[in-house]
């Protein structure tokens, strides 16, 4: 994703990489007002081009991107913004994760982000986090079609 700043087609869907500090519900109204959600992530397909596609700009190892998954109506189970329960033969947490540390914030962490500066085994970048801190996002939307392929308006 050379230019972040525009939507890029892929397998069918336009994602949107958003490099402002945002906290997830920010972000979530961030993509809703370009016309899409945070990312629905809904094959090992996706998951790897996502990565691909952030591993290009992170700078820290703090550098995370909010997804659209969260647990903040009941604790423990996942479910991504169009209200479909997450299959856990498709998530991708990383080592002990989700953890649901309560350190910084009483109320525990309750959305998810993703990204790793580093190697992650088998694709394993999803870290729950308290939905307050900001972040970076990645909004998606399903493509138009044109002539030749999908587009991404």
């Amino acid at each position: 994703m050379k230019n972040p700043s525009h939507w890029e087609a892929h397998e069918g869907k336009c994602y949107y990489i958003n490099l402002m500090f945002m906290s997830w519900q920010e972000s979530r109204e961030e993509c809703r007002c370009r016309g899409g959600d945070l990312v629905k992530i809904e094959s090992r397909e996706e998951q790897v081009f996502l990565v691909e596609k952030i591993r290009e700009i992170i700078m820290h190892s703090e550098d995370k991107f909010w997804i659209g998954l969260t647990d903040s109506k009941k604790e423990g189970s996942w479910f991504w913004v169009d209200g479909s329960p997450l299959e856990e033969s498709l998530s991708f947490w990383f080592g002990n994760e989700p953890d649901d540390w309560t350190g910084k914030n009483k109320a525990g962490e309750d959305c998810v982000r993703m990204g790793n500066k580093g190697p992650a085994a088998d694709l394993k970048f999803w870290f729950d986090q308290s939905c307050d801190v900001p972040h970076k996002s990645i909004c998606e939307k399903a493509a138009g079609t044109g002539s030749s392929s999908s587009v991404c308006v």
